[in-house]
């Protein structure tokens, strides 16, 4: 008895000494702040690392909780096939989270009472580190709870000749530059994702060379390929992929609405996977937009994606502010929208505060902190019928 007490009384005192230290750190920081010499900057190197360590510990433990959440996806997550034939619609999100943390996305699911079972990330091809299929990043991904998605962008101006030696120079690279990927030009580099892919025990959402009848903004897009030329590169990817074993690939194909052409640019039933598209607002905010309704976005063509019957993803997803009320937006999307659209089984919202991508100033398409907007979203979804509804959603 007598060594309990001695025991909790030692635990005790060290948790106070633990909380008295926390707090002269944080006091001598501040007084240090505007004069560092070498004690200053120690103290405040400590005081950083005692937030950084509180943000860590915080987010570890949102993930442990995220992952609970989810757990009636983890059994699916790990079939390729049960995911193409889910009974439930799954969100998912993008957004500006660099490396193996993914804080902001989980701060959305909270204003959305929402959790995430894809998260999707964009990469883009080029020869070094930066261009390697990113292991830890799906990792992370797939440690609490998701299905990592990547769109991945054929970008050809990284790649040396010396290493790819049949490569044009780059001023006539983009020139027909499908048909040299097709013709195997770039397998070394595609190998090295597919068996980097072949390693991993669970499935991953594939997106290549998503919005190729653009002919404005990628350089794969039809002011450099015909139509033939991408359904050519397009098989040829998967087929490499097939060869080495990468078969936990969700293949996406993702063309533009507004070009059309859909079928002309379709590799065929045997490549696609999932038929997927953008549905973004862009509203007044640019010279050539307006503020257009998801039925008149994504609504007017959703006949023609259906007729693939493939599951379809909604593969960005969401409006800007100028030009209407976004709230209203959002709840007339999500009102009874399942039963106008039965082939949509994804919706992966985009969600980035600074996007310099399209407009000529970067535009925020964040919602967590705009509570009508968030509020309208959960309204509507807690309309849904129980059977399309993930488990999780309230």
């Amino acid at each position: 008895m007598g060594s309990s007490k001695k025991t909790f009384k030692r635990l005790f005192n060290v948790i106070i000494a633990l909380v008295i230290g926390y707090f002269v750190i944080y006091g001598l920081a501040a007084i240090s702040k505007n004069s560092k010499g070498p004690l200053g900057g120690l103290l405040e190197n400590m005081s950083d690392m005692v937030q950084d360590f509180e943000r860590d510990n915080i987010l570890e433990k949102r993930e442990q909780n995220r992952e609970k959440k989810l757990s009636w996806f983890k059994d699916q997550r790990k079939n390729k096939f049960a995911l193409l034939k889910t009974k439930y619609i799954l969100f998912g999100a993008s957004d500006d989270s660099k490396g193996e943390s993914y804080e902001n996305i989980i701060n959305l699911e909270d204003s959305l009472a929402l959790t995430f079972p894809i998260i999707h990330i964009y990469k883009a091809w080029g020869e070094g580190q930066e261009y390697k299929f990113p292991e830890n990043e799906v990792n992370a991904i797939h440690r609490i709870g998701s299905i990592p998605m990547i769109t991945w962008e054929p970008w050809f101006g990284k790649f040396s000749q010396e290493n790819f030696p049949k490569i044009k120079a780059p001023e006539q690279r983009d020139n027909h530059g499908l048909t040299a990927v097709a013709e195997g030009h770039y397998d070394a580099y595609i190998k090295e994702w597919a068996k980097e892919t072949a390693k991993l025990d669970y499935p991953i959402y594939l997106r290549v060379g998503h919005e190729m009848n653009d002919p404005y903004r990628y350089p794969w897009g039809p002011q450099n390929n015909d139509p033939s030329e991408y359904v050519a590169f397009f098989k040829h990817v998967r087929e490499v992929f097939d060869e080495v074993g990468a078969t936990n690939v969700i293949w996406v194909w993702s063309p533009h609405l507004t070009y059309g052409k859909f079928k002309e640019y379709y590799p065929g039933t045997d490549y696609v996977d999932v038929v997927a598209t953008g549905a973004l607002n862009y509203g007044t905010s640019t010279s050539w937009s307006d503020w257009w309704t998801f039925e008149q976005i994504f609504g007017n063509y959703y006949e023609q994606l259906a007729s693939f019957y493939k599951p379809i993803m909604i593969a960005e997803f969401g409006s800007l502010k100028p030009g209407g009320s976004r709230a209203k937006w959002f709840g007339d999307t999500f009102e009874n929208f399942y039963t106008k659209y039965p082939y949509v089984t994804s919706i992966v919202f985009f969600h980035y505060s600074s996007d310099p991508s399209t407009t000529y100033k970067a535009v925020s398409w964040y919602i967590k902190d705009d509570q009508e907007v968030t509020t309208a979203i959960k309204d509507e979804l807690k309309k849904w019928d129980p059977s399309i509804k993930q488990p999780d959603m309230k």
